[in-house]
């Protein structure tokens, strides 16, 4: 900001809505537009126009992040970030992560280089800091600082799963200074503790993170999954419904090159393919959910499927991912 780089445009402020966010957060990122004199890229889910709940809602359904936790994240989370990364040529991402949030980012740095072959670099700047050290910065220089700093929350994310620390609210920051005990909020790893409340991984795990800053998750927001190798890509509907009518059997994996979940995949699904006994094929699914939905039994990503050859498909419903369990799932199905 004191450089200039925000008003001329050479950093830019990327913004996800997830269409579940506090009123205040939007509310509260108008104010920094004006007192910062910027205007922010915001980003939402894939077919959707920016602020357009009901279109959301038609879409993907209200209730999305209770029927499948993970999709919903990928979906308003890790594909919009990705997408506006791509959009904006994202060379870096400047964020506030530190590692005082807690052992999943304890390891992080101030910088993080690109990896080799391309991707995204990573600039960490209050890496070391303590929330403590956040909140005197912001009352020495007088930050502008999310309302709800307020009303009991330490750390704000979607309105249907953050609540305040400790509940009863009687922790909070005021004009720019602490109201009740500090010590819920300053302890380490406490600052989060209001995120994510009730939500659990697939595998019975805590839930601590949406997938934008997990591992990987910046890795193919330039690149497609399996460009090279066996895996044969299929490029249009008529295409895909020639094999799933067709006489021959095949395997399909329709998938979305931003989720994390194909991304894991990618190594031994290629490997599979050169061994497979039949075809194997690619199909992005998140540009035409509607035909993978119909005829491609896909409701999340990666979904594989094998077509048997008289107008059959058959899901695969396992969660192993290997290259014996996708033979096996070939040989027996």
């Amino acid at each position: 900001h004191r450089m200039g780089y925000l008003q001329s445009g050479q950093a830019k402020v990327m913004v996800v809505d997830t269409f579940h966010l506090f009123p205040e957060t939007m509310e509260f990122l108008r104010e920094i537009e004006g007192h910062y004199g910027f205007e922010a890229e915001v980003f939402c889910a894939e077919g959707v126009p920016v602020g357009d709940k009901a279109a959301f809602d038609k879409k993907y359904g209200a209730d999305l992040w209770k029927e499948d936790i993970e999709q919903y994240d990928k979906v308003c989370k890790v594909e919009p970030f990705q997408r506006g990364l791509k959009t904006l040529k994202t060379d870096c991402m400047i964020n506030g992560r530190t590692r005082w949030q807690g052992f999943e980012r304890a390891w992080i740095d101030q910088f993080e280089n690109a990896p080799i072959g391309g991707g995204l670099a990573k600039c960490n700047p209050i890496a070391y800091w303590t929330l403590e050290d956040t909140f005197d910065y912001i009352a020495k220089y007088q930050v502008p600082h999310h309302p709800l700093h307020a009303k009991g929350y330490p750390s704000i994310g979607d309105a249907k799963d953050t609540i305040p620390i400790p509940e009863d609210g009687s922790t909070r920051f005021v004009n720019f200074k602490f109201e009740g005990d500090p010590k819920p909020w300053l302890d380490y790893a406490s600052e989060r503790k209001g995120r994510f409340v009730g939500l659990a991984n697939k595998d019975g795990s805590t839930k601590t993170e949406c997938g934008i800053h997990v591992a990987g998750a910046e890795r193919t927001f330039d690149r497609d999954l399996w460009e090279e190798g066996a895996v044969k890509n299929i490029a249009t509907k008529e295409e895909a419904l020639e094999i799933i009518n067709g006489d021959k059997e095949a395997i399909i994996a329709v998938y979305a090159p931003w989720c994390q979940f194909c991304q894991g995949m990618e190594e031994e699904f290629a490997k599979y393919a050169q061994e497979a006994g039949v075809p194997v094929y690619k199909f992005r699914g998140d540009e035409e959910r509607e035909f993978v939905s119909e005829f491609l039994n896909t409701a999340s990503f990666p979904t594989v499927n094998k077509v048997k050859g008289n107008g059959e498909v058959v899901k695969y419903d396992s969660e192993v991912r290997t290259v014996a369990a996708f033979k096996e799932f070939e040989t027996s199905s």
